[in-house]
């Protein structure tokens, strides 16, 4: 199959698992297709499904990876000892686990084509990640709390593993309880990571954007923690901070 016929059998594929979907038509435009697509992958339920759907999925997904570019960690210059500054696309990194700002649901996103981590993540993963998040949560069997993590494979993702936090989400003036749980997403994470024996972690802005935590303060206490977390022992070796904006580049390059 090619790119196309591939994404036109996925598209077909989920049309037909809800009959209210079954009168929706398939524009012919390649990028529309694409947003029909990533739309339907966004809104599904996690459950299962066979391994024809599987089988195209993961060669489609990787295909549209390996098109926007995959950056590996060993062609980064650190900007520190062990610690490095990149500004991207966190999907298209090749580490050893990258950092999802989850919510407290842990299975993703399901608004069709927003713009958040948290659905990018889960989009070109596949929709494998989906349910290994739901089977974590049933096995939880409560909302994960804040500052806590949870780590899954990264199914089509160029990197391993997937570590999955929730931040605190900010509505008025940050407060001192605030900063502590964001920081312990940064520890849980990297106590995660250590646990696990990687070597590699790539963060993205943890509860800045949606979650509003302003982004100096944030930057601040994400340098801060690592740092104090990188004088210990572990596997842990290299730690990315990934940014997708420029300002929060701006920020962190002043930081570090």
């Amino acid at each position: 199959m090619t790119q196309a016929q591939r994404r036109l059998f996925l598209i077909q594929s989920l049309l037909k698992e809800k009959t209210e979907y079954r009168d929706i038509a398939i524009p012919a435009e390649p990028e529309s297709q694409r947003q029909l697509l990533r739309g339907l992958m966004n809104i599904r339920a996690s459950r299962r499904t066979d391994g024809a759907f599987l089988k195209t999925q993961d060669a489609y997904l990787q295909g549209e990876t390996a098109a926007k570019g995959i950056t590996d960690i060993a062609d980064l210059t650190p900007i520190q000892p062990g610690l490095y500054l990149w500004q991207g696309d966190i999907t298209t990194l090749r580490c050893d686990a990258i950092v999802n700002a989850a919510n407290s649901g842990m299975t993703g996103c399901y608004i069709p084509n927003h713009r958040c981590i948290d659905n990018a993540i889960h989009t070109f993963a596949g929709v494998e990640l989906r349910l290994a998040c739901a089977e974590l949560m049933e096995q939880q069997g409560h909302p994960e709390p804040t500052g806590q993590a949870k780590i899954t494979p990264a199914f089509n993702l160029p990197c391993q593993y997937v570590l999955h936090t929730v931040g605190p989400i900010i509505s008025g003036r940050v407060t001192k309880e605030d900063k502590e749980l964001l920081a312990s997403c940064y520890r849980s994470c990297l106590t995660l990571a250590a646990e696990n024996s990687l070597e590699s972690v790539a963060f993205c802005c943890i509860s800045t954007g949606e979650f509003h935590f302003p982004n100096e303060q944030a930057a601040q206490i994400a340098v801060e923690t690592v740092n104090r977390f990188m004088n210990r022992k572990t596997s842990v070796k290299k730690v990315i901070f990934n940014v997708f904006k420029d300002l929060d580049k701006a920020i962190y390059k002043k930081l570090l």
